[in-house]
């Protein structure tokens, strides 16, 4: 793939990090996250990076339950607070430079979401985790990673998955199930496939932004997937 813009944006779910754990945080799993940024760091990109909360904290799941959806999405927000900045120290183990900018304030542990900010510090090689989604409930991370791609000039979303991409059904429930390799973001739309929210997939669609969704279990996928654009799916 020609890397005309060298400065990505990697969407990585809380579900992702569990690991094998049934909740919080799998170690060895963050530190190979980290290890595939500081790969794609190295080759000369810019990242920045979005993380989920699902992995301590649902909002839909608990407004399901009878919590206001509003208090639920904000407790949601908080912990892919919790989740950046793991994923900070991680990096940091790594040797690669990195900000978690949060989209609600909370200075003692990380600094607020300031567009400008954000582009100066992937400018001067620091990774840029970017938490507490967009900083409005009703709004998924998702979203919220097209957001912040957009606002940082990056050229393209990378979703992480557990899978290649996306499949006309349930790979793991179906052996038989095939990749699709090539979709349109409207294609997506009309056939209501479940790789990010309606929100997320028309906010790409307006501003034609391509999003790749790959699989990240096995070392090397992150670099594979960009040098090759190889196994995995493209949303453009």
């Amino acid at each position: 793939m020609e890397k005309k813009n060298r400065r990505i944006l990697l969407k990585i779910s809380g579900e992702f990090l569990m690991g094998p754990l049934d909740f919080g945080i799998d170690v060895a799993t963050l530190d190979r996250v980290a290890d595939e940024i500081k790969s794609v760091y190295e080759n000369g990109y810019e990242v920045c990076v979005v993380t989920g909360g699902g992995n301590f904290f649902r909002g839909v799941s608990a407004a399901a339950y009878g919590m206001h959806r509003a208090v639920a999405d904000n407790i949601g927000m908080l912990a892919t607070v919790m989740n950046s900045i793991a994923l900070q120290n991680s990096l940091e183990r790594h040797d690669v430079p990195s900000r978690v900018m949060s989209a609600i304030a909370m200075p003692m542990v990380c600094e607020p979401y300031i567009r400008r900010k954000a582009i100066r510090h992937l400018e001067k090689r620091r990774v840029v985790v970017c938490a507490a989604g967009s900083g409005n409930p009703y709004f998924t991370t998702d979203t919220a990673a097209i957001l912040r791609a957009l606002e940082t000039g990056c050229e393209m979303l990378l979703k992480a998955t557990k899978v290649a991409g996306v499949y006309d059904c349930d790979p793991e429930k179906n052996p038989q199930a095939v990749l699709l390799e090539k979709l349109s973001h409207k294609e997506v739309l009309e056939r209501d496939i479940r790789v990010m929210d309606h929100t997320a997939v028309t906010l790409a669609r307006e501003n034609q932004i391509p999003i790749m969704v790959f699989s990240l279990k096995e070392k090397g996928d992150l670099n594979n997937v960009l040098s090759s654009g190889e196994n995995c799916s493209i949303i453009s």
